[in-house]
């Protein structure tokens, strides 16, 4: 199963990003999406998960868009916080985070904590940024296991063209 993972979108999906969302199983999104129209096209491509950002609280998303979102999905228990102080390491398997616009991929323990950083405001060099984690689900009777997880660097001429990252 593939779960795309995104973050500060700040109400624009670049084309970029959407192809490279094409053909997720899931995706999950750690707020600051900043548009219902763009939250509702994400649900277009696949089914969605996503918390409110520090961007967000102005945006009727719908209940099940919280502070924390709680999804279980490949025998895996995943939580998306904006803020990775927030997130509750003793609760999931998964753990998304987002807010500082730095994609990283770690270990705390048994569980895998995920920043995707930003596709359209990224603050480092690697640029535009989401990142992809791949499930096997064995055979169903039991937890997943996470194959791979990874940081996948966009390029988007549209917004780069001449841009330096911070």
């Amino acid at each position: 199963m593939r779960y795309d993972i995104i973050s500060d979108t700040h109400g624009h999906l670049s084309s970029e990003l959407l192809r490279e969302l094409e053909g997720a199983d899931l995706i999950l999104h750690a707020g600051d999406c900043c548009s219902v129209d763009d939250y509702e096209r994400l649900r277009g491509i696949a089914r969605v998960a996503m918390c409110v950002g520090n961007n967000d609280y102005h945006f009727g998303y719908g209940p099940e868009v919280k502070r924390v979102t709680r999804v279980f999905s490949s025998g895996l228990r995943w939580q998306i916080c904006h803020y990775e102080e927030r997130l509750d390491l003793k609760t999931c398997d998964v753990a998304v985070c987002g807010h500082t616009h730095r994609p990283f991929v770690r270990r705390a323990g048994d569980v895998l904590v995920v920043n995707p950083g930003s596709p359209t405001y990224p603050r480092t060099q690697l640029g535009p940024t989401m990142v992809r984690v791949m499930v096997d689900e064995g055979d169903g009777t039991g937890r997943g296991t996470i194959l791979s997880a990874e940081v996948i660097r966009l390029t988007d001429p549209e917004r780069s063209e001449g841009r330096a990252w911070r």
